[in-house]
Order: C-alpha cells, then sequence, then structure tokens
C-alpha cells in the first residue's frame, strides 16, 4: 500500500508544479502575497511576543521563592504596601529572610541635554542582598554602594543618550548624568529589557541612594517583597502561613509571578490589538492564495474535464490542488521569513527592545501560512464540480 501511496506522489507532483510553473508572472504574485501575509503575521505576533516577553522580563529574573506584592497591583511597581509585612512575614515558620525590592517608574532622567529629560524607571535595594539572577549585575553590586551611583540597562531606548557607548570609550568607568535634577554617576552596566510601554529604561541604585533622591519615608513603601525560604521547608505551607497571619498582601511564586505580569499584558488592550492585526493578516493570504488557485483551475477547467474522461477521480484533482497549495505555503513562506528576520533587526536596533525570531515563532507561522494556503485550496476547488467531460466532448 506505501509503495502504491508513494508512486501516486511521484506522480502527481510534477502535474502540480507544472500547473504552478505554467504561468511565471502569476506563481510570483502568489509568492508575493504570500510573503507579503506572512510578514504581516510575523510582525503582529512578534510584536505581541515582545509585549509579553517585555512585561515578564523583570519577574523572570528576580532571585527567591516567594514574592510579597499589593493585592491590587496591575503590574509590579504599581502599588507599594507598607514595609511592616515584611518583618510579619520574615516571623512565618520556614522564612529565612525578608528583602525589599523598590521600584519607581516616573524618574527623570537627563543626559548631556539638561534641559530635555526623559521617564526612566529606578530599581532599589540592598546591594548586601542578591535580588536577582543577572550574573553581570550581582558582580557590580559593589558598585552601587557609593553615594549617587547607578548601574545602566544597556537595552535603555535611545532617548536616553548614548551612555552605553559613551560609558565603553570613557577610561574612568563613569558617566555624569542627571536623575531627578539630582547629579548622580553611571559606574556600570548590565541587561535586562524593557517593558513595551512602560518606561524607556531601568535604572539599579541601593536603597541608600534612592532614598536621598526621594526621601528617607520613601523606604517604608515597598514594591515587591522578596522572601528567602529554608530549603527544606514546604513552599506552599510557608505560603499559606504568611497569607494566613500577613495582612494587606498577596503571595506568590516565582511562576506564579510571572503568570500574574503575563495576564495583565495579554488583557492589555494593546495585545489584542496585536493578535487582531495576525487575523488580518491571515485573511489577506486566504483571498490572495484563494485567487491564484481559482483562477489556475478556471484556466485549466478542459484540462480537468479531460482527466476525469480519462478516468482520475475528483479526490485526484483535489490532491492536485492541495498539492499546489502545499508549494505555494514553502515558496511563499521562504522570502516572509527571510524578510522578516530583517525587519526585526532593524526594529531591535531602532527601539533597542528586544525584538528576535524565535523558532516557535517561525513554526507557529509556517503552520498558519499552511493552514491559510489550504483552506484556500479548499474554497477554490468547488469550481472543478463544472469540469464536465460532456462539455469537452
Amino acid at each position: 500500500m506505501l509503495k502504491s501511496i508513494y508512486k501516486s506522489i511521484r506522480f502527481r507532483s510534477p502535474l502540480a508544479w507544472s500547473q504552478l510553473s505554467y504561468q511565471k508572472t502569476r506563481l510570483l504574485v502568489a509568492m508575493g502575497g504570500i510573503a507579503f501575509a506572512n510578514i504581516l503575521i510575523f510582525m503582529q505576533l512578534g510584536f505581541r511576543q515582545l509585549f509579553a516577553s517585555g512585561a515578564t522580563a523583570l519577574p523572570e529574573s528576580l532571585h527567591g521563592d516567594l514574592f510579597l506584592v499589593h493585592p491590587d497591583t496591575r503590574f509590579l511597581g504599581s502599588i507599594e504596601f507598607d514595609r511592616l509585612r515584611l518583618y510579619q512575614a520574615a516571623g512565618i515558620s520556614g522564612v529565612v529572610d525578608t528583602i525589599p525590592l523598590y521600584i519607581n517608574s516616573g524618574v527623570a532622567w537627563a543626559y548631556k541635554q539638561e534641559f530635555q529629560s526623559y521617564e526612566a524607571r529606578v530599581i532599589a535595594f540592598n546591594p548586601n542582598r542578591k535580588v536577582f539572577n543577572i550574573p553581570e549585575l550581582n558582580a557590580q553590586r559593589y558598585k552601587i554602594s557609593v553615594p549617587d551611583s547607578f548601574l545602566f540597562d544597556r537595552f535603555a531606548k535611545q532617548e536616553l543618550g548614548t551612555v552605553v557607548a559613551d560609558f565603553g570609550n570613557n577610561p574612568d568607568n563613569k558617566l555624569t548624568v542627571l536623575i531627578n535634577r539630582r547629579k548622580s554617576d553611571i559606574v556600570g552596566l548590565f541587561s535586562l529589557g524593557n517593558s513595551f510601554f512602560l518606561g524607556t529604561g531601568n535604572l539599579v541604585t541601593s536603597e541608600a541612594n534612592y532614598a536621598e533622591i526621594f526621601g528617607k519615608e520613601i523606604l517604608n513603601r515597598v514594591s515587591i517583597g522578596i522572601v528567602i525560604v529554608k530549603p527544606d521547608a514546604n513552599l506552599a505551607a510557608v505560603k499559606a502561613g504568611i497569607e494566613k497571619n500577613v495582612p494587606g498582601i498577596s503571595v506568590y511564586t516565582h511562576e506564579e509571578l510571572i503568570a500574574k505580569e503575563l495576564k495583565y499584558q495579554e488583557e492589555n488592550p494593546a495585545g489584542l490589538i496585536f493578535s487582531f492585526g495576525a487575523v488580518m493578516g491571515f485573511i489577506i493570504g486566504v483571498v490572495i492564495v484563494y485567487q491564484v488557485l481559482y483562477a489556475d483551475v478556471r484556466d485549466h477547467l478542459a484540462e480537468y474535464a479531460t482527466l476525469k474522461a480519462m478516468g482520475y477521480s475528483d479526490i485526484y484533482l483535489l490532491s492536485v490542488i492541495f498539492q499546489e497549495a502545499a508549494m505555494l505555503t514553502v515558496l511563499g513562506f521562504i522570502p516572509g521569513f527571510f524578510i522578516s528576520v530583517g525587519m526585526y533587526s532593524f526594529l531591535a536596533d531602532l527601539t533597542r527592545l528586544e525584538l528576535a525570531m524565535t523558532p516557535d515563532l517561525a513554526i507557529m507561522v509556517f503552520i498558519l501560512t499552511l493552514i491559510m494556503c489550504l483552506v484556500s485550496a479548499a474554497i477554490a476547488s468547488s469550481k472543478l464540480r463544472s469540469a464536465d467531460p460532456a462539455d469537452v466532448f
């Protein structure tokens, strides 16, 4: 049986290709249309993925077992809670330590142009504690113990200036900037990444420097409480103990914190807009491929009728149309993929956002393209019903 199927495929493939390649201009138009639809889908899904990955960059980088946030927190850093809750959580059985993390997304930043400032996000903590799973940042924690010293995120947007390039060319490994109109020093670089909509770049400093900018009272309001649990402790039991005995906070595991941040971004209207754009790209592709295949069937209707008269079944004729659709999938996807990779690279350099092609995204778009072409083939093949041998003979 497999041998007969193989022979059948070997026979049918040249016919499908001959149909497609008979009119070179029509084939190129079809490839261009599919590539255009692919680029549209790639860009929309890429932005949607960027939107999500940027949102989870901060929670994914945090070091800890449990995390405390205000119950009404929409995204990390949006609402603070009383530092007293950390002291209460530290008294729960199984807890080794609690560490406050401070976030302020509305800090005025200026570099070189003192009268033109932008907003940046400042993240502060006790440099004697390990808060992040970023080796480069952890290796430079001692630097932010110096007054008015900050670490700068390489992925900051261009509005914040040429800090990364200037820092690399500065033999003193120090740049002077204005943070909330206060002269401060950039003493190191690290890589974290931006959220799509929140802030233009990240700065990391000590809680002492944070207090100098905003006042000592600011340290009583914590953005995220990081809880370190004993290695042999039951994490679920510790979490339940904190939830029961510490009012005014919500407790999350690392995975739950990431999921919470991702959920907020997925429910954001921008995420829905990107998804809608991908759907529109899919519909455009269906229309383009349908018109090409329909025109192909219409122009060769007499030949299909002749094949029917020779004894070929409707299933065989349908298989030819679907093979054409599969070939168009590959021919259109290849240029669409490589053009999208180039556009990703260009936009990543332009925006300083981590927009990159991933295997999962490429596979997803290829599958969508295949479905798009097969749906078009199924619609276009309805014309085969009118291929009546009696009309030919």
